[in-house]
């Protein structure tokens, strides 16, 4: 097992913990389509121990994956957990028998997924439990009111610390915020997709972490094709400059990446870290515009 290293980015305070800013998404270690085991149970098992020995204190997971996999692999992999360590879950939604992601945000649901999760990691209370909005599509315009006060419930309750939402729109951020404090927004974000970028201000101001998934879904072949150009010229591979650049972007952006294979963790760990020159950025920023 590889030896703690410095990760780039550097740190976050997420809620009351100290975690580092290059995390871990755990989404790719279960099956095809995110449907049961991992083609390879020893390496998903590998990838885990490797990315808290390398400093990694942010793991993001969801009993939605697999469903139960992910989470199940975490335990395996890592419980008793380091007291360092964060583990984000989320909940909203369920798996359905042709592996689709049908809402499920009812208080009962809700109640349900939280004792799943809390079954699954082997914990008795959550770290952090993003409310999952929308569909596959993204963000839907809608009240959260009665799923978010579900959560808030819960938390008094003693079983969740933390409160976020995902693939929310700004409108769903504030009104969580007025019924609770949250610490993280999770949304789809990149170089070519920065409809957040206000947010992402704001949030950087009160101190709300951003944590951005998809770091290089939904480029056009256009802006591929720019992205690959500049990886070119730094000598890097594009996922490198995605995610330094996501780092550069704002202090209060968590990465996420995942991947089932340890070397692939090493190599993004690295990637991260690219030097971004001014020059660099300015041409980067263009590939939104």
């Amino acid at each position: 097992m590889s030896t703690t290293t410095e990760l780039p980015g550097g740190t976050w305070t997420l809620g009351d913990r100290t975690v580092s800013r290059f995390g871990y998404g755990g989404m790719q270690l279960a099956g095809p389509w995110v449907v049961g085991p991992p083609r390879d149970h020893d390496a998903a098992i590998a990838v885990l121990r490797e990315a808290v020995a390398r400093g990694i204190t942010h793991i993001d997971t969801a009993e939605t994956y697999g469903p139960r996999v992910v989470n199940e692999l975490i335990h395996e992999a890592l419980h008793p957990y380091a007291p360092g360590l964060f583990i984000a879950t989320k909940a909203g939604g369920r798996r359905d028998a042709q592996g689709g992601w049908p809402a499920a945000r009812k208080p009962d649901d809700l109640r349900a997924q939280i004792d799943d999760n809390l079954d699954t990691l082997g914990v008795d209370v959550l770290d952090l439990v993003h409310l999952r909005l929308g569909d596959a599509n993204g963000p839907v315009p809608e009240r959260i009111d009665e799923a978010f006060e579900t959560l808030v419930d819960l938390q008094q309750q003693g079983l969740i610390r933390h409160l976020g939402v995902s693939n929310a729109t700004a409108e769903q951020v504030a009104q969580a915020q007025s019924i609770a404090p949250i610490v993280s927004v999770q949304n789809m974000y990149n170089l070519a997709n920065r409809w957040d970028d206000a947010l992402i201000e704001r949030l950087a101001n009160e101190g709300v972490a951003y944590i951005p998934f998809f770091p290089l879904g939904g480029f056009t072949p256009l802006q591929s094709g720019v992205l690959s150009a500049v990886a070119g010229r730094l000598d890097a591979t594009p996922m490198s400059v995605a995610l330094a650049w996501l780092l550069h972007r704002s202090p209060n952006i968590l990465l996420i990446p995942g991947t089932s294979s340890a070397a692939h963790l090493r190599e993004n760990i690295a990637g991260a870290g690219l030097t971004l020159s001014s020059d660099d950025l300015a041409e980067l920023d263009q590939i939104a515009g």
